[in-house]
């Protein structure tokens, strides 16, 4: 957001260095922050505990090999991997429908993302340039969080998978921002928009 309303990359970056500090006493002083980091880096020294979460999760996605053991068929949900369906619901996807089929997903949000920036680029002014990126961008970075979490490539965070994990309250604001997104897309006209003649 700061970033499309024109702030220098070199002053969010000082932003960056200034706040590195903050993350590192938020991590370190509290227990369970340390050993979800902890847990990352190496999640077999603690298989049955902090690591536990993200070994079965790998476990998952490395049974369902290039096509999926099936819709429905996979067994890592049945009491072996904690929240299948919603904060590990991509792990359950890549056993079920495979490789090609996580790959599907993840082409899909990175077809939101670019769709979204485009929208936000030829918005008609400043303000839907801004709501739209910052849509894009809430969903963009939930999806990529989700998914760095079941692939094991970030630390564990209870963050649902946008329009696919379970629960209603997600769905609904996700299908909200959506909503945005399309009447902002409607309001659009020019190919270079506020974004463009506000840089």
């Amino acid at each position: 957001m700061l970033f499309v309303s024109g702030v220098r990359l070199k002053h969010l970056f000082f932003l960056f260095l200034i706040t590195l500090p903050s993350i590192w006493l938020l991590i370190n002083k509290v227990g369970y922050r340390k050993r979800r980091i902890l847990a990352f880096l190496d999640p077999w020294s603690d298989p049955l505990g902090d690591g536990y979460q993200i070994i079965q999760s790998l476990i998952a996605l490395g049974s369902g090999g290039i096509l999926g053991r099936g819709l429905g068929e996979g067994t890592q949900k049945l009491f072996y991997l904690p929240a299948p369906h919603t904060d590990f619901i991509f792990a359950i996807l890549g056993e079920e429908l495979g490789f090609l089929g996580g790959m599907a997903v993840i082409i899909l949000f990175g077809a939101f993302i670019y769709f979204g920036a485009r929208i936000a680029r030829r918005a008609p002014d400043l303000f839907g340039s801004l709501l739209a990126m910052g849509i894009t961008t809430w969903i963009g970075l939930q999806a990529m969080i989700n998914i760095g979490v079941a692939t094991g490539t970030l630390p564990t965070k209870g963050i649902p998978l946008p329009f696919i994990s379970f629960g209603g309250s997600s769905l609904i604001f996700s299908l909200i921002g959506v909503g945005f997104l399309l009447s902002i897309s409607l309001r659009s006209h020019a190919p270079s928009g506020a974004w463009h003649s506000h840089q």
